[in-house]
C-alpha cells in the first residue's frame, strides 16, 4: 500500500499503540486520536479514562507521532447508553460493544477523521479485511482466542473501505512482545474488560443509577418461589451465580440457572442443572439484520453462527429471511440463547453478518 494518512483510534492499550507502531513502520502519515466517550462519574476507580489518556500519549511520543483528542460523549449517550438502557428496562441483555463500534468507533469516529483529511482509520480489533471482486470482508482475527468480527458484524462497505486492521494477521503473544522489544510504555498493560467506554464496575450499582430496582420472586416453571431477585434486568439467561437461591427442599444439589423472565409479572425463572431442558433452544429469531455485503446470504445453505461471544462456531441454517427477520435453525441445540444478544453469522472465517436475538 502506497503512503497514506491514517488516523488511529488509541485507546491506550497495547493493542492500537502496536497498530500504531506498525502503521509507522510502514512508512504511513499516522496521527493518534484518543476517543472520551464517558463524562458521567468517570473516576480513577472505575473509567480511568485520565490514566488512558496519558498511555496513548506517551506512546505517541515514543512512535513520533501526533497526538489529538475527541469528546464523543453526546453521541455515545444519545446512539449507544440510551439503547443500552431501554433493552434492560425490557427485559432484555444488549451488546453495548457492538453498537459502540458501529455507531461511535466505525461512524462518529470515521466521520470526524474524514474531516481531518484520513484516507483511512485504523484500530486494534483483532480482525481483518478483505476485498474480493469490488466487495469488502470482514474475516475473523488470526488469533481464535482474540478475534473480534463477532463485535463489528454491523459494519457497512463504507466503512470497511476505510478502515485498516494492522494486527489482525496477528496473535496476541506476537503484540505484546512487539510492544516489549519497542519499550512501548504500556507492554505489560492489562487488556480492558467491562462495558464499551464505561469501563468495569459493580454492574447492579452502576445500573441501579439510571433504572428503578423493582423486586420479586424467583420460582421455578411449575411456579414454587425459590428466592427473591432485586430486579430483572439485572440478570440474563443462564446466570448461575448472584441467584441467592440457598437449600430448596428436595431441590436436589445440583446449581441453579436462570431459564426465563416473565416481565408482567415481575418474576425470574431458575432451573436446576445446567442442561435443563429450559435452557437449550434449536432454533432463535433475530431482527435487526444487518449483512456486511449490503446482500442477504441464501437460505438453507449451511453457515456457522455464534450467539455470544468467544462461542464456538455452531452450524446452522437460516431457514426464513424476511427484510429485517430471520429465522436460524441449529444442529445441535444451544444454551441459554439470550435476546438482546447478536446472533452472527459466518461462512467459513467470513463473518457475513447478523441481527439482535428476539426470541
Amino acid at each position: 500500500m502506497k503512503k497514506q494518512r491514517v488516523i488511529v483510534g488509541m485507546s491506550g492499550g497495547v493493542d492500537s499503540s502496536v497498530a500504531a507502531f506498525l502503521l509507522k513502520q510502514q512508512g504511513h502519515d499516522v496521527v493518534g486520536m484518543f476517543m472520551k466517550n464517558w463524562e458521567d462519574d468517570d473516576t480513577d476507580e472505575y473509567c480511568s479514562s485520565r490514566q488512558d489518556f496519558l498511555d496513548a500519549v506517551s506512546v505517541a511520543d515514543l512512535l513520533d507521532i501526533p497526538m489529538e483528542a475527541v469528546n464523543f460523549s453526546a453521541e455515545y449517550k444519545d446512539r449507544v447508553f440510551s439503547h443500552f438502557l431501554a433493552e434492560y428496562k425490557a427485559g432484555r441483555t444488549p451488546n453495548p460493544d457492538v453498537l459502540c463500534n458501529a455507531e461511535i468507533k466505525f461512524k462518529a469516529f470515521l466521520d470526524h477523521a474524514q474531516t481531518l483529511g484520513a484516507d483511512y482509520i485504523a484500530t486494534g480489533h483483532y480482525a481483518q479485511v478483505r476485498e474480493v471482486r469490488g466487495i469488502f470482508q470482514l474475516l475473523k482475527g488470526e488469533d481464535g482466542t482474540k478475534d473480534q468480527s463477532y463485535f463489528l458484524h454491523r459494519l457497512n462497505q463504507k466503512q470497511l473501505a476505510s478502515t485498516l486492521f494492522p494486527i489482525g494477521h496477528m496473535y496476541k503473544r506476537d503484540i505484546r512482545k512487539i510492544a516489549e522489544e519497542q519499550k512501548l510504555p504500556n507492554f505489560s498493560k492489562k487488556d480492558s474488560t467491562g462495558i464499551c467506554f464505561i469501563g468495569e464496575r459493580p454492574f447492579r450499582e452502576f445500573l441501579n443509577k439510571y433504572l428503578p430496582r423493582e423486586p420479586g420472586e424467583i420460582q421455578t416453571p411449575e411456579g414454587k418461589v425459590i428466592g427473591e431477585h432485586m430486579g430483572l434486568m439485572y440478570y440474563t439467561l443462564g446466570q448461575r451465580q448472584g441467584l441467592g437461591i440457598g437449600g430448596v427442599r428436595n431441590g436436589g444439589d445440583e446449581p441453579w440457572f436462570v431459564s426465563a423472565k416473565k416481565m408482567e409479572e415481575n418474576i425470574l425463572v431458575a432451573v436446576q442443572g445446567h442442561d435443563h431442558p429450559d435452557l437449550l433452544r434449536s432454533s432463535l429469531q433475530a431482527s435487526d439484520l444487518t449483512w456486511i455485503s449490503g446482500k442477504q446470504p441464501h437460505c438453507n445453505w449451511v453457515y456457522a453462527a455464534k450467539t455470544r461471544y468467544r462461542q464456538p462456531d455452531a452450524p446452522c441454517a437460516i431457514v426464513q429471511l424476511e427484510q429485517d427477520i430471520c429465522q436460524v435453525d441449529f444442529a445441535q441445540d444451544q444454551w441459554a440463547v439470550t435476546p438482546g444478544q447478536s446472533v452472527v453469522i459466518y461462512e467459513s472465517m467470513v463473518c457475513l453478518g447478523g441481527g439482535v436475538i428476539t426470541g
